[in-house]
């Protein structure tokens, strides 16, 4: 059935509920049955008549599989209905040059506000959240539960809607929905984020598509959270595509040696020499190029691949610490990440004792990069015990992003910690922010009473680079020092590094030689 002949349709059964929408309308069946007969005769009558049981059971059918669909207690709509709904609402709209907008929301961390407060603290706030939007809306609107901690929301059609003022009203929503909450005596809180699509918007002539927009929407504020508010746009859209592209694409890229490493200097701020190169992942597409580690990191995340990926990674890094032994270049270790699915595989310690092995490497060349945050949320289980199996095997365990977690003085000592690399927030203009120099004072003192080494991470200038030498930063790294670069490329610039070393004039017995 084509779009036309459907909303046609559509219309005739919205007017024929209209007339029987009640049970006084019955009354005037006599006198519709008496019409046909004084107009057409017999025949006519008898056609009516047996019609007319017809047409209204029709008419009244899918206003009351919607009924059946609402919620008795809350008034939401189930999501079978919603969309149908919404459908019809879409048709509408666009039938009468109206404007009208769908809305997704979501209650940010569902799950640990389960762990943390139970599932029947979370239903009363499913509950509440569910009827604090149908309050603050209009009677014609339609709200449905879309899940365990969503909703959606459809406005009726109006004559004016800009996106200001779906904005605004996605602002309206998010803060009745963040109210807090009374669970026995407690006030809970609780962030939502919300995505929308404007009808004219959406990416496809029908309800499903514009409400999935919505729900992209919705994700892309969710990336941005929490309490974020997005509304849908062509580019997003687009954005969306070339994510699920990149899904389709990346295990052949992981198996074809697409991903591969390239490497990022650290050196020390005494002496100037190398002390190591960390890993960083990078892709380098047949087609699209470069691809940047926030675009296809996600994808391999999503894919559950993040344990192959460190694979190819120690792989590589291993590789390269023998080309550059055979080279004969002094570079002591090499920086893996290690996210926390790898580090909660029960045969992490054996797969690594068998890579060193396979490239008659020591432990100590080998440093794990483990997240602050990582550390801190770990409990005793099997990724403590895997860092501090590493860590006795003798390598050596780098707290990655420093103070951007909570990590205490004891989690680092409990994880036998060997270096603290501090977050790029406290070294971004450290030189120029007397702020930012005693918060890094203060990271360093504390590494120094702990006997643990430090690392400054992101350093772009010589200006900080020179603060950092100046406070006892053991070592640094970042684009002021070299950018992250293939490995064909690091001998050269190890060879560019250490004759510039040689140029600097050395000072013995007080004189410069």
């Amino acid at each position: 059935m084509s779009q036309r002949y459907f909303s046609a349709f559509t219309r005739l059964q919205r007017n024929i509920a209209t007339i029987f929408s009640s049970t006084a309308a019955l009354a005037f069946l006599p006198a519709i049955s008496l019409v046909a007969y004084w107009f057409g005769g017999e025949a006519t009558l008898v056609i009516v008549s047996a019609l007319l049981p017809v047409i209204y059971l029709l008419s009244s059918a899918i206003p009351t599989n919607l009924m059946v669909a609402r919620d008795a207690v809350t008034g939401l709509f189930q999501r079978s209905a919603f969309e149908e709904l919404t459908n019809q609402v879409y048709l509408r709209a666009a039938e009468n040059g109206r404007h009208s907008a769908t809305f997704f929301l979501a209650i940010e961390d569902y799950q640990q506000f389960i762990d943390r407060y139970g599932q029947a603290a979370a239903d009363i706030v499913v509950q509440r959240t569910g009827e604090r939007l149908i309050a603050v809306l209009r009677s014609d609107d339609n709200v449905g539960q879309m899940g365990d901690a969503r909703f959606a929301v459809c406005m009726a059609p109006v004559r004016h809607l800009d996106l200001e003022m779906c904005i605004q009203l996605a602002g309206r929503l998010q803060n009745v929905a963040e109210e807090p909450v009374s669970v026995d005596g407690i006030s809970v809180y609780v962030s939502v984020s919300i995505g929308f699509c404007q009808h004219a918007r959406s990416p496809a002539t029908d309800g499903y598509s514009w409400l999935q927009a919505a729900a992209t929407a919705l994700r892309e504020a969710q990336r941005r959270g929490p309490s974020a508010i997005r509304a849908f746009s062509d580019q997003m859209r687009r954005d969306t595509q070339t994510r699920a592209e990149l899904r389709e694409e990346v295990v052949k890229a992981l198996n074809s040696g697409q991903i591969q490493p390239w490497f990022q200097p650290q050196i020390s701020t005494d002496t100037g020499q190398i002390t190591g190169f960390e890993a960083l992942a990078r892709w380098s597409h047949p087609e699209r190029g470069m691809i940047a580690p926030a675009d296809f990191l996600p994808a391999i995340e999503e894919m559950g691949m993040l344990e192959r990926l460190a694979e190819v990674m120690m792989y590589h890094a291993f590789a390269a610490l023998k080309a550059w032994d055979g080279a004969g270049v002094d570079v002591p270790q090499v920086g893996v990440n290690f996210a926390g699915s790898e580090l909660n595989n029960p045969q992490l310690l054996e797969k690594i004792k068998w890579e060193l092995d396979r490239f008659d490497l020591t432990p100590d060349r080998l440093a794990v990069e483990v997240l602050e945050t990582v550390v801190a949320s770990a409990p005793d289980d099997v990724i403590t015990r895997n860092i501090n199996a590493l860590g006795k095997l003798g390598c050596r365990i780098d707290l990655d992003d420093f103070g951007t977690g909570n990590a205490s003085i004891a989690s680092i000592r409990r994880f036998a910690v060997s270096r603290i690399k501090i977050d790029r927030s406290f070294v971004m203009k450290a030189d120029r922010d007397p702020e930012q120099q005693r918060m890094i004072g203060a990271i360093l003192t504390m590494a120094e009473r702990l006997g643990v080494e430090t690392l400054a991470e992101s350093v772009e200038s010589v200006g900080e680079h020179v603060l950092l030498a100046q406070l006892g930063c053991d070592h640094v790294q970042g684009f002021g020092i070299a950018r992250p670069m293939p490995f064909e490329q690091t001998l050269d610039w190890i060879a560019r590094h250490t004759a510039k070393l040689q140029e600097v004039p050395r000072i013995m017995n007080g004189k410069a030689t």
